[in-house]
């Protein structure tokens, strides 16, 4: 997609137009192709601070992005089922939804399941807040539902579709048309085993999660052979160093995933909008501002995926 394009997607009104599944690609309300291309906060509850105004305008005007993940915790780092505080941290996504759609960007709300590795241990939480969120947001059509981000240790077919037919129910009761992301096991790479099991929901595209230094050639087969069997796939959380998040930078597996994604059009976001001290984060430990950064303020991956939202 063009720079032209990019901006194409947002209506006169700055709004960003609804979104649908065509086969395994997602498509506007115009009948146009849409790629999205973005970045997702770190946890809420640890760096809340990047939740504001110009940080997600400098993402869109400097960076050219068209969509932010804001990554709701479960369990780790304030999460929303332990010691987060629920209230709080939803002031925080009704901040990051207000900022978005001001900005036509699109937003995801992402269940940021991770040490909770089986989604069911916080299922009647899961249900409370997506009913919650998709009531609230129901006219929102910038609004995108990701309902477990990294399930492990549970098949598809006995735990995780169960799960997601389940949280499926409280959202298309209020946002009958909103565009749903549902995490795979092994922490969301095992897309394949979706193939020929999908959710009876046509608005749903299943999660893939990469990071370059650990995930090469292997996984990217099975992203090809997920898209060959009908699985629309969204890359929700991806980057290029190792999958802890730290390491060097693995140029080469980074190349390859990033033109294997744009050659079959599929939506990216990287990991993580932060100064912590790891590869994975955009901005370096030593940048304290909030927006508005230089090319200086940014860490590799930062300055590597800069490269490749400004390329598109």
């Amino acid at each position: 997609m063009q720079h032209e394009d990019s901006s194409a997607i947002l209506d006169q009104a700055g709004t960003a137009p609804a979104l649908h599944v065509a086969g395994t690609r997602l498509m506007d309300e115009n009948g146009r192709f849409v790629q999205l291309r973005g970045i997702s906060t770190h946890g809420l509850g640890k760096y809340p601070q990047y939740v504001n105004y110009e940080a997600f305008c400098t993402l869109r005007d400097a960076w050219y992005i068209n969509v932010i993940r804001l990554a709701l915790y479960t369990e780790e780092d304030g999460g929303y089922c332990t010691d987060g505080g629920q209230e709080k941290l939803k002031r925080l996504i009704e901040a990051g939804v207000s900022y978005a759609a001001r900005l036509g960007l699109y937003v995801i709300l992402d269940w940021h399941i991770l040490s909770d590795y089986d989604p069911n241990m916080h299922r009647d939480a899961a249900l409370a807040f997506f009913a919650e969120m998709s009531e609230k947001y129901q006219a929102n059509p910038n609004v995108i539902y990701e309902i477990c981000n990294e399930p492990q240790q549970s098949p598809w077919a006995t735990v995780i579709k169960p799960y997601a037919e389940q949280v499926l129910g409280v959202i298309r009761k209020n946002a009958p048309n909103a565009l749903v992301l549902v995490g795979t096991n092994t922490w969301s790479q095992d897309v394949t085993e979706v193939a020929g099991n999908l959710l009876a929901d046509q608005n749903v595209m299943y999660v893939l999660h990469f990071y370059a230094g650990t995930h090469k050639a292997a996984l990217r087969q099975k992203m090809a052979d997920a898209l060959a069997a009908g699985v629309p796939v969204f890359v929700s959380e991806c980057s290029i160093c190792a999958a802890d998040g730290s390491g060097s930078i693995d140029y080469a597996s980074a190349e390859a995933w990033l033109a294997a994604m744009n050659k079959n059009g599929i939506s990216y976001i990287e990991w993580n909008l932060s100064n912590k001290a790891e590869t994975s984060a955009i901005l370096k430990p030593t940048c304290q501002t909030l927006g508005g950064w230089a090319d200086d303020d940014l860490t590799e991956t930062g300055l590597w995926f800069k490269k490749a939202f400004t390329a598109q």
